[in-house]
């Protein structure tokens, strides 16, 4: 059970560094299609190569990278946080700032999830242009994310909430 746990654990992060992978070389196909083959295509009146699919793969990469990575900054407590006036209180009031804290993102990834998974079904009809891909897979990434911010969001509001005040 501890092993399935720790790959359950480790998967987002495996998933971000395929994405951003993913990403990198699309980007840099995207530039060299762009720049280097439109140009040898122009110069000696060859055929035109269509690069319209870099977009897509960008796109699709980039909605999943931003709401797996924002769950994961939710539970490494990476995001932005104003500590100027909390340090100055007390631990106890603390402590419930910080359960509240969580508990509004476990309400925020709730509704994310549920809208996302509304989009997502709103447009399973619907598919892209230039990789006909069903653009549901491209929404889900919304409810992945709600999702995973509740469970993080939930084990920090645990964590804070065992902390002593």
């Amino acid at each position: 059970m501890t092993a399935l746990l720790r790959v359950i654990g480790w998967t987002p992060h495996v998933v971000m560094t395929a994405l951003m992978i993913v990403a990198m070389v699309d980007m840099l196909v995207g530039v060299f299609l762009r720049y280097v083959v439109t140009w040898i295509s122009a110069t000696f009146d060859l055929p035109s190569v269509r690069f319209f699919w870099v977009e897509e793969i960008g796109e699709y990469s980039l909605a999943w990278l931003t709401f797996i990575g924002a769950a994961i900054g939710i539970r490494r407590g990476t995001h932005f946080a104003v500590h100027i006036v909390t340090d100055k209180l007390p631990p106890a009031l603390r402590r419930g700032i910080s359960v509240g804290h969580y508990v509004l993102l476990i309400g925020f990834g709730a509704l994310l999830a549920y809208y996302g998974w509304q989009v997502a079904e709103l447009n399973s009809q619907s598919y892209s242009p230039a990789l006909d891909l069903n653009l549901r897979w491209l929404y889900l990434s919304s409810v992945v994310g709600g999702l995973l911010m509740i469970v993080y969001s939930a084990a920090a509001a645990a964590d804070a909430w065992r902390r002593a005040p």
